[in-house]
């Protein structure tokens, strides 16, 4: 094991790139002070491959693409994994979940989130957006393994005037450290856990600070109907009226947002993103799907999130893109709605877009966040479309290396800033006892 060292001079020889849905083969990837540097044909004499460099990567039969980017999640529920299953969501919190987090440690979340960073390492995830409490924990365990990340210390309402202060001054301390891999935002929980108060606050606090908030909103059709009849407004009506919407947002899940909402939304399109978390939704059997359509008919972001461990059980973007593309094609009976293009562009640019980073496209000055994925398998043979492959094939464990700021974190499945070994033995100690939980306790109520 190894640990990051900061941006490295590196080349990646001979491998196929995906660049704006284009393949083109027998390139070597030229990166320096951690962005891609150039792109040359494999064997020419060019200056980039004359200079010493630290480390050179044979991406021969691989596939290089941006790496993927995880819109939403709660890192740490990994420690939750298999905690709560098939039981209804109002039982899934109230029974399980908030209970058991009452439990739940700073250690736990440095755990968990540890933990978190290695499988997403693995699984070809470069990037990801969190919000959860302990998140100083998270910070740590981010920098440790490499990851690049926008991180939120959770907050509700229940918590008085301390948990807007405690997300307010997690951000001040931690935008822009890690060498610029870790950037903040204000994480009010959701609507109907925050007051209106909270909310304003928050609001002017991120435009104060100049961060997006991110925050559970209009999760549910029923949730949206359970607030218009208890306030006679939609819950993305309530981010609008309390400045949410104009200080930039990082909706989560929005499978409730109705058309009333999209004259909302198109205003702020150009800083409002959707973290879209299907598996989640089927698991818990939440329908409606997010509008994915509608909103970006109007502009608005929308990016693949695999949300918290608890409910999804994996951390894996590709999943969460095929049953994105299924789920899309399902729901609207139209065979063209959503295509393969648009299913990795969620997985990188957009979702890139969603979680405010400058990253997600393979191109000359991009920060090298890179993956190299190998469809010599079985299961992506013939190889007609190697976007039809990466997308309705393709499996987190064909990522062969995973690279952030051009540091490689994997090279040929081998995991190089995260001691797996002694990871797994402390998490299979700890996580029994979490699940010693007095079901009369919860952190809140759903």
């Amino acid at each position: 094991m190894s640990t990051t060292t900061g941006p490295q001079t590196l080349t990646i020889r001979n491998c196929a790139v995906l660049r704006d849905g284009v393949t083109v083969s027998s390139q070597d990837i030229h990166v320096r002070d951690g962005v891609i540097a150039a792109f040359t044909e494999t064997n020419t004499k060019s200056e980039p491959i004359a200079q010493e460099i630290d480390n050179v990567i044979d991406g021969s039969g691989l596939m290089a693409m941006p790496g993927l980017i995880n819109g939403h999640t709660h890192a740490a529920m990994t420690m939750l994994r298999g905690a709560a299953e098939d039981v209804p969501v109002e039982s899934w919190f109230n029974d399980h979940i908030w209970p058991i987090e009452v439990n739940v440690n700073e250690n736990d979340v440095y755990l968990g989130a540890t933990l978190a960073c290695a499988e997403m390492i693995q699984a070809g995830v470069t990037s990801f957006a969190d919000h959860y409490f302990h998140e100083d924990q998270t910070a740590r365990a981010v920098a440790e393994t490499g990851m690049r990340a926008n991180l939120g210390m959770t907050f509700f309402s229940s918590q008085g005037e301390a948990g807007l202060a405690a997300s307010v001054e997690f951000v001040e301390r931690w935008h822009g450290e890690a060498d610029g891999r870790i950037t903040a935002s204000l994480a009010p929980h959701a609507t109907y856990t925050c007051t209106d108060d909270d909310l304003r606050a928050a609001a002017d606090e991120a435009r104060r600070l100049g961060v997006q908030v991110h925050i559970h909103a209009a999760e549910s059709l029923d949730q949206t109907n359970d607030t218009i009849a208890e306030r006679g407004i939609t819950p993305i009506a309530m981010l609008a009226e309390t400045g949410i919407l104009d200080a930039g947002a990082l909706i989560a899940h929005g499978c409730g947002i109705v058309e009333s909402d999209l004259p909302l939304l198109a205003p702020v399109a150009h800083r409002t993103g959707v973290a879209h978390c299907p598996k989640t939704y089927m698991k818990l059997a939440i329908n409606p799907l997010t509008p994915i359509r509608q909103l970006r008919d109007i502009g608005v972001a929308v990016g693949l999130g695999t949300d918290g461990p608890a409910s999804c059980n994996s951390i894996d973007l590709f999943e969460n893109m095929r049953l994105t593309a299924l789920g899309q094609k399902y729901s609207h009976s139209d065979v063209t709605w959503l295509t393969t293009a648009q299913a990795l562009e969620m997985a990188g640019p957009e979702s890139a877009r969603v979680i405010n980073a400058d990253v997600g496209r393979l191109t000359v000055g991009a920060k090298a966040d890179i993956i190299l994925v190998d469809l010599s398998g079985l299961h992506c043979q013939p190889l007609h479309d190697p976007m039809a492959a990466l997308v309705y094939s393709a499996r987190a464990t064909d990522v062969h290396t995973t690279i952030v700021d051009g540091v490689p974190l994997m090279v040929d499945r081998e995991l190089l800033t995260v001691d797996v070994e002694r990871l797994t033995a402390a998490v299979q100690t700890r996580a029994p006892q979490l699940m010693d939980f007095d079901p009369n306790t919860s952190i809140q109520t759903y």
